[in-house]
């Protein structure tokens, strides 16, 4: 379905991500407590995370990456410098080191040889990889909307809460792990709350401008629209008002859900 032919266009580039590194005694430990996910985890495996604010609100995701005594955080590149003075300023005595790298990464699909790391967030993203290997051309936003994969500054914004936009789906969540950065927020949604607003794929007749609000029926706002591939589109809807045909702008819009 999602060919890798040289002629198509290729989103969300890997050339448009940075690597910072994270080295010392205390990588671990200082990173268990600040993200999302469980960094013990970590061994040949890359795992998918967040950072969020105290109010448990997404600031910023990324993947971490085992390298012997070194954890590379992979992070969109408009967001690298904000990430390192994030984490700059919670070090404290902590004893690492946090240092912007010139390593490149690459993408492509299939699955992930010597050297490449299977993206955690679902086997139809393929592989990373940061050994200088070329990518491949692939239309991620097909894949990203077929499979409901949100990303930094189209769905994923400082409004989103982790459990709206599907980070437990992608592997982003570890609800064992113990404390961090807005871990509170985050397990009150999953064990005391029905989740009422989230993304989803949608059906879609027609295009509209990313960020287009939703209305339904009976003229009530039900949510918005955001990355179009095809006769598909991510949205954050409002569930209970998302049931039947909704208007985009001039666009039709249907939920399965």
């Amino acid at each position: 379905m999602f060919c890798r032919n040289k002629g198509m266009i290729m989103t969300q580039n890997a050339a448009h991500r940075s690597v910072i590194a994270v080295t010392g005694p205390d990588r671990v430990k200082f990173l268990q407590g600040l993200v999302s996910n469980d960094v013990s985890k970590l061994s040949e495996k890359s795992v998918y995370a967040a950072l969020l604010t105290p109010q448990g609100k997404f600031m910023v995701d990324f993947f971490l990456v085992p390298q012997g005594d070194t954890i590379w955080i992979d992070v969109k590149t408009q967001e690298a410098p904000a990430l390192l003075k994030r984490l700059t300023m919670y070090k404290m005595r902590s004893n690492v080191t946090l240092e912007m790298t010139d390593i490149t990464v690459s993408r492509g699909l299939g699955t992930p040889e010597d050297g490449a790391f299977a993206d955690p967030r679902h086997d139809a993203l393929g592989w990373r990889a940061y050994d200088g290997r070329p990518s491949e051309d692939v239309d991620w936003d097909a894949i990203r909307v077929a499979y409901c994969i949100p990303e930094t500054g189209i769905e994923l914004t400082p409004d989103s809460y982790l459990l709206e936009v599907g980070f437990e789906r992608l592997n982003g969540v570890d609800f064992r792990k113990g404390c961090y950065v807005g871990q509170e927020i985050t397990a009150r949604m999953k064990h005391k709350t029905e989740l009422r607003k989230g993304l989803a794929t949608v059906n879609i007749t027609g295009e509209a401008p990313i960020g287009t609000k939703l209305i339904s029926k009976d003229g009530k706002e039900a949510g918005t629209l955001f990355t179009q591939s095809h006769n598909q589109a991510i949205a954050f809807l409002r569930f209970d008002r998302a049931k039947s045909e909704m208007t985009a702008g001039d666009a039709s819009v249907t939920w399965d859900g």
